[in-house]
């Protein structure tokens, strides 16, 4: 069975350089500006990074919350690295509403109600200026 962040980028590639890419989570259609931070070689846990390698993923992971903090102006932002089912060092960063799909639950949770399409293109719309967010947070971070 093959990796899915092996064999795709996992959605719209917003940065990346020669060890990370980060993706907005297309796919993610109640949660506009959903991103993962997706290490590129495919390695299971974390803790088989060397610690040069684990700063940078930390440091991209903060970078992004600050991009969709700044962009998106969410209640709560969520960082998750599960790998239960993609066994791929990955961390998803998610900005969470009161008035989301699953609030106060997780993204993976039954839904709590249903948002209407106008709201979620509204984030749609915010979710367009992520790319030059993610770039200058990094850059910064990264610095």
């Amino acid at each position: 069975m093959g990796c899915v962040f092996c064999s795709e980028e996992g959605g719209d590639v917003l940065w990346q350089d020669d060890r990370l890419r980060v993706v907005l989570a297309t796919a993610e259609n109640d949660y506009p500006g959903f991103c993962r931070v997706v290490w590129n070689a495919h390695i299971a846990e974390f803790s088989d990074l060397g610690a040069a390698d684990r700063e940078h993923v930390m440091r991209s992971v903060y970078a992004v919350e600050r991009a969709l903090r700044r962009v998106m102006q969410p209640v709560k932002v969520n960082l998750a690295s599960l790998g239960n089912q993609v066994p791929h060092v990955h961390w998803h960063v998610i900005p969470r509403f009161t008035n989301d799909a699953h609030f106060p639950l997780p993204v993976w949770a039954p839904r709590q109600r249903t948002v209407s399409e106008a709201l979620l293109s509204q984030r749609r719309a915010q979710a367009t200026l992520l790319r030059d967010a993610v770039r200058q947070e990094i850059e910064q971070a990264l610095a």
